[in-house]
């Protein structure tokens, strides 16, 4: 899992059948401190994360199981919304 901010929403009324009542965010993945990691990606989300939102996303194949009655065509889905990150400094 990784750690990322909801920085977006993405839209798509024409998509494959499966996808169908999937929300879709554009999340930017980051370290504990925060600073953005890479670029941002599109995850699904069922548990209804928003902008701002801090989250865990998954990624890979084990995204498609996130949803176990499909098998959806996705590799990324947000698993989680943080409330807190505590990170012993060093």
């Amino acid at each position: 899992m990784r750690l990322g901010t909801v920085i977006g929403n993405v839209w798509a009324t024409r998509k494959e059948d499966g996808l169908t009542g999937l929300k879709f965010l554009v999340v930017q993945f980051e370290m504990p401190d925060g600073s953005p990691v890479e670029a941002p990606i599109i995850a699904a989300d069922q548990i209804g994360a928003g902008i701002g939102d801090k989250v865990m996303v998954t990624t890979g194949s084990a995204a498609r199981f996130a949803v176990p009655e499909k098998d959806l065509p996705i590799d990324s889905v947000v698993v989680g919304i943080v409330d807190s990150i505590d990170v012993e400094s060093r």
